[in-house]
């Protein structure tokens, strides 16, 4: 019997130890933190401080491992680099210069032209003039950058005949999965970016070192991502205002399109020293970042707000206190509309994702100044 238990303890340490012997990956990393890539040996890890919705891992010979949270791992192969060998099939290898990108993901755009990786776009889901990064429209309207269809209705034809080497897709692309199927099998890899899944501000900014390690850009990538930190930095020591704020838009149906209380751009409110006007609003457990609401219900949560946030990057800018009323007259009745404290998102707020550090100031900007004629935003304007 004795015998039996000392053979069982000693099966149990020798296994132990194969597990954790065998987990070694490089510098003291278990597999578990490391993924083995093929026999590539481990160099290091990206540091990120914010996103949560991808992982870099670093490999000798310049080789890179990008894992995409619950979507896909990518094998970054150096110029003149061969696939190693032993690689697990499921890992998509992308082979640089990935230099003929069709960019259907229009938040990425901005962090892509960020770091001077412009050039390595050639297709847009985006006409010229749906383009508020103004270097993309500019390429385009200069013959640089291609329009190759919607997200939903890419042009193939276009993509294949000119060598589309990358599909970098935004989440909307789920909708649509005949569409990366069809792109696969025309040989074209398929990246689906989740920067709209992150929900801190900064956090969706740092998916600029995700582009820095594509295009060749790293350090490029991260001073646009300090820059934008030490702007955080220099409100964190600022006392909360109190001043409660509501953001959203009114849809073609007369409804209330809101945020929910743990998105992103809650917490700019809060980073800039306001108060979100709603506090457990949305499913946490759901990764849509909006909520639909009929306007009697937003009415009898948000008409005392002291200020109101509109949200025109998805509808008409609102130019007038007229035209927002025209919209809903009950909107009168709110506190922000009475005491002229209602502001209007420009057309690039959501586009311009290097920059949000520089929203939350205008935020801030509004929140803590009484001047009624404030003209140097970038982000937002008064509706008088």
């Amino acid at each position: 019997m004795k015998s039996k238990k000392f053979i069982g303890a000693f099966l149990v340490v020798i296994i132990a130890v194969i597990m954790l012997t065998g987990c070694k990956a490089g510098d003291n990393k278990s597999e578990g933190e490391v993924p083995k890539v093929g026999d590539l040996k481990y160099e290091s890890t990206l540091e990120l401080k914010y996103a949560k919705q991808f992982e870099v891992y670093n490999y000798e010979g310049g080789y890179s491992f990008i894992r995409i949270k619950d979507s896909a791992d990518y094998l970054i192969v150096p110029e003149g680099g061969k696939i190693p060998d032993g690689l697990d099939e499921n890992i998509i290898v992308l082979e640089k210069p990935l230099d003929n990108v069709y960019m259907a993901a229009t938040s990425a755009m901005a962090l892509v032209n960020s770091i001077g990786g412009l050039d390595d776009i050639k297709f847009s889901c985006l006409e010229a003039d749906g383009w508020y990064v103004q270097a993309a429209a500019d390429a385009m309207n200069s013959g640089n950058l291609l329009y190759a269809g919607k997200y939903s209705a890419p042009d193939y034809e276009m993509l294949v005949g000119q060598n589309c080497d990358l599909a970098v897709e935004s989440t909307m692309i789920l909708h649509n999965p005949e569409v990366k199927e069809k792109l696969e099998e025309l040989g074209i890899k398929v990246m689906i970016e989740k920067s709209s899944y992150e929900t801190h501000p900064l956090a969706r900014t740092e998916w600029v070192k995700l582009y820095g390690v594509l295009f060749d850009k790293q350090e490029e990538a991260e001073e646009i991502f300090e820059r934008e930190v030490s702007i955080i930095n220099e409100l964190s020591d600022l006392e909360n205002t109190g001043k409660t704020v509501a953001f959203f838009y009114i849809n073609s149906n007369g409804g209330v399109v809101t945020r929910k209380s743990d998105d992103y751009v809650a917490q700019m409110i809060e980073i800039a020293g306001g108060k979100y006007i709603f506090e457990n609003l949305g499913d946490p457990e759901k990764l849509t970042s909006t909520v639909n609401m009929q306007m009697e219900e937003f009415y009898a949560a948000a008409r005392d707000a002291d200020y109101i946030f509109y949200n025109s990057s998805i509808v008409a800018e609102v130019g007038s206190m007229d035209e927002l009323l025209g919209l809903s007259p009950v909107l009168a009745d709110f506190k922000a509309v009475k005491n002229g404290n209602v502001w209007c998102t420009g057309k690039n707020l959501f586009q311009e994702t290097d920059r949000l550090g520089s929203v939350i100031r205008d935020m801030n900007t509004i929140l803590t100044t009484d001047d009624e004629n404030l003209d140097e935003l970038d982000y937002f304007f008064k509706v008088k």
